[in-house]
């Protein structure tokens, strides 16, 4: 795939990878190549997909927040997206993660 580095734009919330900053509000400025972009986007769907079985398992009461692997795996896939964010990002998008704590105890620097 392409290996050339380019600047996108990550909103983590909307799950949305965009390659200009006035498309849509955005969070974190990244510069990837198509491998790297392809595996985000996967991360993003895979979250999205969990988010359909977080809803579905939310309506059956007898199940714990704290016993559901599909709290696990949307837990699993919001570290991995911030991972990438991190390595990829500029210096300000470090920072704000830094700030934020998610990769605590985690980071391999």
């Amino acid at each position: 795939m392409d290996q050339q580095r380019k600047t996108y734009y990550i909103s983590v919330g909307a799950g949305e990878i965009l390659s200009v900053p006035n498309a849509s509000p955005w969070e974190f400025k990244i510069e990837a190549n198509g491998d790297e972009i392809t595996r985000l986007r996967e991360i993003f769907d895979s979250s999205q997909d969990n988010s359909i079985d977080d809803f579905l398992r939310a309506h059956v009461p007898f199940v714990e927040y704290s016993h559901d692997p599909t709290n696990d795996q949307y837990d699993q896939n919001l570290f991995r997206i911030y991972s990438m964010i991190y390595e990829l990002g500029d210096q300000e998008a470090k920072q704000q993660i830094e700030s934020m704590g998610i990769l605590d105890g985690f980071k391999s620097e």
